[in-house]
């Protein structure tokens, strides 16, 4: 994907990973219409830009709201703009016990990880088919391929999201809109403070920089790849769970009895 002068959607905006991803497009020239729900940080997100030379405009959006992803599309597009690529990255996780989970809990995971990227997506496909080119890209997780304890509403939201980048993918072979997945590992972001970050600490867990994510997410978009996933040895072992599942299970159980203490001090707090 050219990224001179394209305009590009981008949910989550406002901090962690959608934050530095928009810093990155609007260096390589891309115009970043910045959208997430807290107005003042992406005024200042887009102000920055602004001041250090790109382009960016703010389409402030609640995408748990009905018709949110129909009426931010048409807001992206008004006017006969065109849009050249939408980028699913607003998340919400979650590190603790699953038997300790709300309702309400659950439905934010899934309403924001699942439900809101394939709104947003079925929204785009009209503009992005008119006009025969378009890139939808959702930002999922390691946690995705490889369902990890103490993250368990959060990997099946992700497993979802992968699967549904797979099949659209399939779906739209020749259409000219192409569909990227990328799977990030463990991310130091504000999402991940508190006893996950004490808990990733604990079990050495390996982590990036934002930045770092932000940079690779945009190179895969510029070379049109289909799937992206971070770290070594995290990449091994999406491939090893995949044929032989078993085999990580042992792992993952050690893990999870090291993780437990802080999945019940989240709980506590």
């Amino acid at each position: 994907m050219k990224l001179a002068n394209s305009r590009v959607l981008l949910t989550g905006a406002s901090g962690g990973i959608g934050k530095e991803v928009a810093f990155e497009l609007a260096a390589r020239g891309a115009e970043v219409l910045l959208s997430g729900r807290r107005a003042t940080a992406l005024d200042n997100i887009a102000s920055s830009i602004v001041h250090l030379g790109g382009k960016a405009r703010v389409l402030t959006c609640d995408l748990t709201e009905p018709s949110a992803a129909e009426n931010l599309i048409a807001r992206a597009t008004e006017d006969g703009l065109r849009l050249d690529a939408v980028v699913n990255c607003a998340g919400v996780s979650h590190f603790g016990l699953f038997e300790n989970m709300s309702r309400p809990q659950l439905d934010a995971i899934w309403q924001t990880n699942v439900t809101a990227p394939m709104q947003l997506a079925s929204a785009a496909l009209r503009p992005f088919k008119a006009q025969r080119s378009g890139l939808i890209v959702n930002v999922g997780s390691i946690f995705g391929s490889i369902g990890f304890p103490c993250f368990t509403a959060y990997s099946a939201s992700k497993f979802a999201l992968r699967g549904f980048s797979e099949a659209l993918r399939r779906e739209l072979a020749g259409s000219g809109v192409g569909v990227l997945y990328v799977a990030p590992r463990y991310t130091r972001t504000p999402i991940n403070e508190g006893a996950t970050s004490r808990m990733a600490e604990a079990v050495s867990m390996k982590q990036d920089e934002p930045q770092t994510v932000a940079r690779i997410i945009v190179d895969a978009m510029q070379a049109q790849r289909r799937e992206r996933y971070l770290g070594w040895p995290e990449r091994f072992f999406v491939k090893l769970n995949a044929v032989f599942p078993r085999l990580v299970d042992k792992g993952l159980r050690e893990q999870g009895e090291r993780m437990r203490p802080f999945a019940l001090s989240q709980t506590l707090n």
